[in-house]
């Protein structure tokens, strides 16, 4: 007889869910395969839940516990954001409340500007949580940007010529970074008879607060300014710093065009290099 996770975790984290939960029972595998991460909705007698585990190469898992035991719980405790059950950072292995709700991505909800405005002002939530001035993280992302140059990638040379020129004469300066969500965008949305909730704190880290505007203005903001007016009137103001975000854009573009020509997602690599595109054109 098949085992209830199907060999989908490791021995250690089967023996870790069984531990926690009674009888578990998979409704659905939602993994994505680009992550190495499985993820799988569960129903057991102690409530519905999501079991996330990671594999040996995997670094989101530690980052997304981090947040649940730090931060999110601005906005778990009202229901917007999945409450921590438990968690084994050594085991790469979480386990979170099921919310209700279906994506907004590929839904009626991606574009409407009710959504973008709770999602504006869910974001404001978590920002606001606390905030701190960082010396080095401009010196660090410029470092990182560097470095994703150096990976294999599809960039034309002349803009990767000019992507470095930008990069060497950028003058870091100290920024003020706060609780950031990395990847807040529909396909991170859940939306429930008109109420959002966010999901998947993966990318969690301290950073500037323009940093979770990039994937939105890379892609439903692009052509539909109506939903960013609607997610900054929600947010509360716009902590997008022209000089600063040019810079931001840009580290986002060139991040998102190596990473998807690693994974092979050549979706994602076109909107990178129509990213850089854009972000070229501002300087």
């Amino acid at each position: 007889m098949q085992s209830w996770h199907a060999g989908r975790l490791s021995s250690r984290q089967a023996d870790l869910v069984e531990r926690w939960l009674i009888a578990p029972r998979v409704i659905a595998d939602m993994s994505w395969d680009q992550r190495g991460t499985v993820v799988l909705d569960v129903d057991c007698p102690q409530g519905r839940v999501v079991i996330k585990a990671g594999g040996p190469t995997d670094h989101h898992i530690a980052r997304e516990i981090t947040a649940y035991r730090t931060v999110a719980d601005a906005l778990s405790r009202t229901g917007h954001a999945p409450r921590l059950r438990y968690r084994d950072n050594t085991a790469k292995l979480l386990v979170i409340d099921h919310l209700p709700g279906e994506l907004a991505q590929g839904s009626a909800a991606e574009f409407a500007a009710a959504t973008h405005h709770t999602a504006g002002r869910l974001l404001r939530t978590l920002h606001d949580v606390e905030h701190r001035l960082d010396p080095d993280w401009e010196t660090a992302e410029v470092t990182k940007s560097l470095a994703w140059l150096d990976k294999p990638h599809r960039i034309a040379p002349r803009t990767e010529s000019a992507l470095r020129r930008i990069l060497r004469d950028h003058r870091c300066r100290p920024v003020t970074v706060v609780p950031t969500h990395g990847d807040w965008q529909p396909r991170n949305w859940l939306v429930d008879s008109g109420t959002v909730r966010v999901i998947d704190f993966g990318r969690f880290a301290w950073r500037p607060a323009a940093t979770d505007f990039c994937r939105l203005a890379a892609q439903q903001w692009r052509t539909e300014s109506a939903l960013e007016s609607a997610f900054v009137n929600g947010y509360g103001a716009d902590p997008r710093e022209p000089d600063r975000w040019r810079i931001l854009a840009l580290h986002q573009a060139i991040g998102t065009a190596v990473w998807a020509h690693q994974v092979g997602d050549s979706d994602f690599e076109r909107q990178g290099h129509r990213m850089l595109d854009d972000s070229l054109s501002a300087f």
